[in-house]
């Protein structure tokens, strides 16, 4: 295989232009299949990982499980029966027997698996033992085929029913493959290998794939988990250190004087309450970031109700201050709609200087942009933007659109409540460019709290601020998760007697219009039936996204007025509806939402001094949704439910858009690999701040370019 580096050592760029049909066994139909597995390169099929071990050193007997035993077999297939149920079902019971006792597994639905199972061949089992008739059974285990494999410690890798491979097969090939490249390019410096006891790629590639004990397999793991980690913290770190240093930024008037006004102390002093320390504390860290030459690429985060918002608004009063202008972008219509709300209410009467104006000032002035916005109300608010006289822009993804152009854009805060890319954060920034001025400063929020390993991957171009602490008055928020028919009863009663003594509540449902696939009620059915039956002759308001904005708005109005009591509605009071008089939240079919969201809903309670209560309805529909319903019962932290997602869901949904081809982590934990992550982080800095174009690290900038999307890598190899 051609493509070494100087010592000979094969590049891993190498492996990645070599196809998996220069492997023996590999024809057009095997390729085929290994394609639906997403591998089409030898690198892609070296990089698939064994996703378990059977020690067989530690090997379980079948004659030694116990009923109820979560167990993996190694056994060989001695009976084969295959029927139709009453129902039409197909039914297939197979026999195995690994030299201690026999075991039946019995397979619904999977009529292929009579084929795949023949009389002799050898597959691992793994699944809950039970007793059937008083012989031991495994119900619909998971099977992996591993042929007659030598060795200790045998490794099974992913396979693919569908595609036919088996992990023999998979296994097969990729020893093919590492025998023939001989030894692999190692891109990390020796001073680091020895710093953090890392073994060498080539070592660790045979430790991972033929481990001679489990010791070895996790040695291995340690350091191919490490690379995965490191090369995407050095494009992080690249593309951090290039943004300060290409940037020209604009240095924001922070201190009262030089004609401009005192617009932030005066935001503070007219404030309804006081900030809390943590609020304080990350204020002082962003004007401090605004007045420096270059531009601010911040992250702020915090947990429902840490008072994002108001951090937010001043820095983007900083940026009016100067005469600049402030953008604030949502990822739905909904919450962009209510952060302009909250915007407004939270500035008041707050004035700027305007010579044209008879009094010589005007009120700030913040608008609304959305794809509601009619061409009239457009035209007038491109105006605006134009001319400078509007100060704020509120809007979802219609502000990163070639029509919207700003006088002098000078902040830019995104709500990533399910993420931007790094790309729109790019095309906003561009809009302070092509109005002929310098780089507006970017803060990022987070609706939901991020664990801060996934934080550092995810958002590892950006400084972090956290707000640690809750607004005094805030009263902790007791959650239910109501299990049965008694629970259900007290939920409903709770809310008549908090309505009767003057407090109002939610009432959240998965879904406005019933769904055949999905069995969750619909807040219209529910809104029905709830003003007939368990809240009847209680003043009940309906509010859902597929309203008109009007009917919305009025809903709302009327709920915060208090005239309406109840207010069944669906997710579209997850974040920014601030009613302290709400006391009561009652989650439906609570299994059917995400912890993050669950976590947004009861953050709509508890905003006063009042006691309040949060009842998540519904049974838990899988072992998943049961440790997400206990969590929430257990805890208010976000920060801890974040790491419980994090455990549950995997990275994949925390990665989110970040994370592109090969650059995805296949060994590499956030959760596991905390101390990786900030080695990587460390090692990242290192490197990157001695050498700014990694031009004497050949190897590793090889390796981050194959790694990341085209886009990327020009620009942090061209910048």
């Amino acid at each position: 295989m051609e493509g070494r580096d100087a010592s000979g050592r094969l590049l891993l760029r190498a492996l990645a232009q070599r196809s998996v049909t220069d492997l023996a066994g590999v024809g057009p139909k095997k390729a085929e299949a290994l394609e639906e597995m997403g591998i089409t390169s030898v690198l892609d099929l070296v990089t698939h990982y064994p996703r378990r071990y059977i020690d067989r050193t530690q090997q379980v007997a079948v004659k030694d499980l116990k009923v109820g035993d979560e167990a993996m077999v190694l056994a060989h297939v001695k009976r084969v029966s295959s029927r139709r149920t009453r129902q039409g079902r197909a039914l297939v019971e197979i026999d195995v027997f690994d030299g201690t006792a026999y075991l039946r597994c019995t397979f619904f639905n999977q009529g292929w698996r009579a084929k795949q199972l023949v009389t002799g061949r050898q597959a691992v089992f793994f699944g809950k033992l039970d007793l059937y008739r008083g012989r031991r059974q495994m119900t619909n285990p998971v099977v992996d085929l591993v042929g007659d494999r030598t060795g200790r410690i045998v490794p099974v890798y992913p396979q693919s029913d569908k595609a036919g491979l088996t992990t023999w097969e998979l296994g097969d090939w990729i020893a093919e493959a590492l025998r023939r490249a001989g030894d692999l390019a190692d891109p990390l410096p020796e001073s680091w290998q020895e710093r953090l006891g890392m073994v060498e790629r080539s070592l660790a590639m045979r430790q991972v794939h033929a481990p001679e004990s489990m010791q070895a397999k996790d040695t291995g793991r340690r350091r191919l988990a490490f690379d995965e980690l490191a090369r995407l913290q050095v494009a992080l770190v690249m593309r951090k250190r290039i943004l300060e240093r290409q940037a020209d930024g604009i240095s924001h008037v922070i201190a009262p004087g030089a004609g401009a006004p005192a617009l932030l102390e005066e935001f503070r002093r007219q404030l309804p309450f006081a900030l809390t320390g943590a609020q304080e504390r990350a204020i002082a860290v962003i004007t401090e970031d605004l007045a420096k030459a270059h531009p601010m690429h911040r992250l702020l985060q915090g947990d429902v109700g840490a008072g994002k918002t108001v951090v937010a608004l001043a820095a983007l009063l900083v940026a009016v201050q100067g005469g600049h202008q402030g953008a604030l972008m949502a990822p739905t219509e909904v919450l962009a709609e209510q952060h302009y709300a909250g915007v407004r209410s939270l500035l008041g009467e707050l004035t700027v200087p305007d010579d044209s104006t008879l009094t010589g000032d005007r009120v700030v002035r913040v608008e609304l942009l959305t794809n509601r916005t009619t061409p009239t109300e457009r035209k007038r608010l491109h105006d605006g933007l134009r001319t400078g006289t509007v100060d704020i822009l509120v809007g979802t993804h219609a502000l990163l659109t070639e029509e919207v152009t700003f006088r002098s854009l000078g902040v830019v805060v995104v709500d990533e409540q399910h993420r931007f890319g790094v790309e729109q954060r790019d095309i906003l920034k561009g809009k302070g460019r092509s109005s002929g001025g310098a780089d507006p400063d970017v803060l990022v929020m987070t609706a939901t709290p991020i664990p801060r390993t996934a934080a550092m991957t995810v958002y590892g171009d950006l400084d972090t601020t956290v707000l640690d602490e809750l607004p005094p008055g805030r009263t902790p928020v007791r959650t239910t998760w109501a299990r049965g028919p008694l629970e259900v009863a007290a939920a409903w009663s709770k809310v008549r007697d908090e309505v009767a003594a003057g407090r109002q509540a939610y009432i959240v449902c998965p879904l406005v219009e019933d769904s055949e696939r999905v069995q969750a009620r619909s807040a219209t059915d529910e809104y029905n039936r709830l003003s007939k039956e368990e809240l009847a002759g209680l003043p009940l308001g309906l509010l859902h996204g597929q309203m008109p904005a009007k009917d919305k708005e009025a809903v709302m109005a009327e709920f915060r007025a208090g005239k309406l009591k109840v207010l069944v509605a669906t997710t579209v009071i997850e974040v920014g509806v601030d009613v302290p008089n709400a006391t009561v939240m009652v989650v439906e079919d609570a299994d059917r939402f995400g912890m993050a969201q669950l976590h947004q809903l009861r953050g709509r309670v508890g905003r006063g001094a009042d006691e309040s209560w949060c009842y998540l309805l519904g049974e838990g529909s899988s072992p998943e949704a049961e440790k997400r319903l206990d969590a929430l019962e257990d805890s208010t932290d976000g920060f801890y439910l974040a790491e419980v997602d994090l455990e549950l869901r995997g990275e994949g949904t925390v990665l989110g858009t970040r994370q592109k081809g090969r650059s995805d982590l296949k060994l590499a934990s956030l959760r596991r690999d905390r101390e990786l992550v900030s080695q990587a982080r460390e090692m990242a800095f290192d490197i990157v701040d001695a050498d700014p174009t990694l031009g004497r690290h050949g190897l590793l900038a090889d390796e981050v370019r194959l790694m990341i999307d085209d886009d990327e890598a020009e620009f942090l190899f061209k910048s």
